[in-house]
């Protein structure tokens, strides 16, 4: 678990449009990024 003030690792994940999405990528083409997570989004639980 990351504790507050460390950097995030970076990742990859599928991206709904134009392919994957890298964060490293997102962060330098945006540099303000923010990621948000939501348990059982999505799901019947």
């Amino acid at each position: 678990m990351l504790q507050a003030g460390q950097p995030a690792p970076d990742f990859t994940l599928p991206g709904t449009g134009d392919g994957p999405v890298t964060l490293s990528e997102v962060f330098r083409a945006n540099r303000a990024t923010i990621l948000a997570f939501y348990v059982l989004d999505f799901t019947p639980g």
